[in-house]
């Protein structure tokens, strides 16, 4: 079953639409760190304008209640032109007016949503109270649609609901990963296996190959017996024996480590007890121009290494060369993108998520609540 599309939703003119994005990015003193994630919810946007719709954007923003989004409104009027009025207190007895008399083809951004205790807890009245704003519903935030949120799944009991252009686009990509053709190469990296356990196990099954990095690789390594050193492992990880033991599971065959001496490349043979393995080695990086070149269709997510702390050679590396092959390239998680930003190196591959938890979530399951939510909606 499909989506339905807000192109699908009919004539919008003088409709109020409350739109569910994802506008959860680094801001520091006031700017926007990385603006990936803005950018790819103005197809929504200016078509909804277009339409002479009134738009009502929501989103949350950090981990708590103390986050704005005061800044985002100002990026999109300051860096994207367009005017974008900003409502910083959801408790405005006049917020429903607000929304009923905004001029058409309008755009307001409501304040950061985890102000509101009923949105991480899908409480219903919160939901409705978001209904209450609008006439339709379109979610447009793939990124956070693996949460049940009141934002993600409650609304649609109350409103028409629709996809947007960009949860729409990452739902018919990501797909292609569900039925992939062959040879199909998978990369995870990232740490703490035990939540991608069930990622692993079935891509073991479905892929051709499938190459681990960052400290995913770590517990892999350990169960296969080699020394990690003081390495970051996931003290969660449970029966991992089988996985680590699978043919079609690759690993780094040298790594980067840091200890009292700085930094040292290491064959696995020869990591000690004080290493801390921090990246993949340079024969690692050198192997991954082979293990493109047998593939035609390549899922990424994750980074390689300790990309914090500015260990991303073995990252870069893998992007450079997954950017120059012939193959059907996916890239999705948030250091990942972040990364392909600073790189350039964007339209160089068929696909790059604004999805990083959810994107692994969707290739887990095949679907995420978001979009269950908007397929069991009765129009």
């Amino acid at each position: 079953m499909n989506i339905p599309s807000i192109q699908s939703a009919g004539n919008l003119k003088g409709k109020r639409v409350i739109v569910r994005v994802d506008f959860n990015v680094p801001i520091k003193d006031g700017r926007i760190g990385d603006d990936y994630r803005l950018k790819k919810t103005l197809q929504t946007i200016l078509f909804l304008k277009k339409k002479g719709a009134k738009t009502i954007l929501i989103s949350h923003i950090g981990k708590d209640e103390k986050s704005t989004l005061k800044p985002v409104a100002d990026y999109f009027n300051r860096k994207q032109n367009i005017k974008m009025g900003f409502i910083p207190d959801w408790e405005n007895p006049m917020l429903v007016d607000i929304t009923h008399n905004i001029q058409n083809g309008s755009v307001i951004l409501l304040e950061n949503l985890r102000r509101n205790p009923g949105e991480k807890t899908n409480d219903l009245k919160f939901a409705k109270k978001m209904a209450s704003l609008a006439d339709i519903y379109v979610n447009d935030a793939f990124s956070a649609s693996h949460r049940k949120h009141a934002s993600i799944v409650g609304i649609t009991k109350y409103l028409p609901s629709y996809a947007g252009f960009l949860l729409v686009s990452e739902e018919k990509n990501l797909r292609l990963a569900l039925e992939p053709k062959h040879p199909f190469l998978f990369v995870l990296g990232g740490a703490k296996i035990s939540t991608k356990m069930p990622l692993l196990q079935k891509f073991a099954k479905t892929a051709d190959s499938v190459f681990v990095g960052g400290a995913l690789a770590n517990d892999l390594l350990k169960a296969r017996g080699f020394e990690i050193g003081i390495s970051l492992v996931d003290p969660e990880v449970k029966n991992i024996k089988k996985i680590a033991s699978d043919k079609k599971i690759l690993l780094p065959i040298d790594v980067l480590v840091k200890n009292e001496k700085g930094g040292e490349v290491r064959a696995l043979e020869a990591v000690g007890k004080e290493d801390f393995i921090c990246d993949v080695g340079p024969k690692t990086r050198a192997s991954f121009d082979a293990l493109v070149a047998k593939h035609k269709f390549i899922v990424f997510n994750g980074t390689l290494g300790e990309y914090e702390a500015g260990y991303d050679k073995g990252t870069k590396k893998l992007l450079k060369v997954l950017a120059d092959s012939k193959a059907k390239v996916i890239l999705g998680g948030g250091d990942t993108v972040t990364m392909v930003e600073k790189m350039k190196l964007g339209d160089a591959f068929h696909f790059v998520s604004t999805g990083g938890g959810a994107m692994l979530d969707y290739l887990t399951s095949g679907s995420l609540p978001g979009i269950d939510a908007l397929k069991k909606v009765i129009k």
